[in-house]
């Protein structure tokens, strides 16, 4: 098959489900697909040399991929975005987070998950694109034609609020934690790297990369396990399996709200740690926050 027609086959499996939207904004069939092809980053090696890699600061939004013809979470799921958000993109696959700017999640995740958007709201969002998904191109060419896509002097523009995720280079590993520092001291919550010679595939990438002062993983509540002394009748852990299926007990980090009603079994949540024990199990872990279905 050659590139072209591997694009072809790509994109039309990317862009499989369609969306119907009745009066009101609201959803008339829901779309079952499955969740799109996602790449996924890794925690950076601590003495790796990060001169091959593009690095950007790391967006503390809601990730949302582009179809061509549908916004959706990476769960597959469509976005309920007002029809003005995407009405000018092109028929491409983009990928990227739906942005507020720094420290604003929360608001955020409550205005995308919406079943019927707010124009107010949205009118704060922007779409940060920080990928074209290709697997014919590696990441340096995707990089060349995505700006090539959203240079302002296209016509029709897609937006004001399509904006792209800035990339840069560093020489070395003093250059790159100095760049750290500075994202983190202005808000931020770190860098991604991907590999410039990094041809795109869906799933966990050993050529893409996230650094952060404090990493953070996700795992899935299998029990609650109950607490003692002070904590009698209250949470005292979550027991939760990582996608590796690694098991632990993740008992630090909990608000006392979260001790009376804590994230349900199966939910999958977010935990922060600081290193890993020789079997690979995270050192330190607290509780973070549930994660998004999506």
């Amino acid at each position: 098959m050659n590139h072209h027609a591997l694009r072809r086959s790509f994109l039309g499996r990317l862009g499989q489900g369609s969306l119907s939207l009745g009066l009101g904004w609201s959803f008339r069939q829901a779309v079952q697909a499955e969740p799109l092809g996602v790449q996924l980053a890794t925690a950076w090696p601590e003495q790796a040399d990060p001169s091959p890699y593009w690095v950007s600061e790391k967006l503390d939004g809601v990730r949302a991929l582009w179809d061509g013809k549908v916004l959706r979470f990476r769960s597959g799921r469509p976005i309920a975005a007002p029809p003005w958000f995407t009405a000018a993109w092109p028929a491409t696959a983009l990928d990227g987070e739906l942005w507020m700017g720094r420290r604003t999640f929360d608001r955020l995740s409550a205005a995308v998950r919406r079943a019927r958007p707010q124009d107010a709201e949205w009118r704060s969002v922007q779409y940060m694109v920080f990928d074209m998904p290709d697997p014919t191109l590696n990441f340096t060419d995707r990089l060349t034609r995505r700006d090539r896509l959203l240079d302002e002097g296209n016509s029709p523009p897609l937006g004001a609020w399509v904006q792209a995720v800035q990339q840069f280079r560093v020489n070395d590993a003093g250059q790159l934690k100095q760049q750290l520092r500075q994202v983190v001291a202005a808000g931020g919550e770190g860098l991604v790297l991907h590999r410039a010679d990094a041809m795109w595939h869906s799933g966990r990438s050993e050529a893409v990369h996230k650094l952060k002062p404090v990493q953070d993983e996700e795992a899935q509540v299998l029990a609650h396990l109950p607490g003692q002394g002070r904590l009698q009748g209250k949470l005292g852990a979550l027991w939760v399996q990582t996608p590796e299926g690694q098991r632990f007990a993740l008992g630090s980090g909990f608000s006392a709200a979260d001790r009376e009603k804590p994230p349900p079994v199966g939910a999958w949540v977010s935990y922060r740690y600081r290193d890993r024990t020789p079997s690979g199990l995270p050192r330190f872990a607290t509780f973070w926050r549930v994660r998004d279905p999506e």
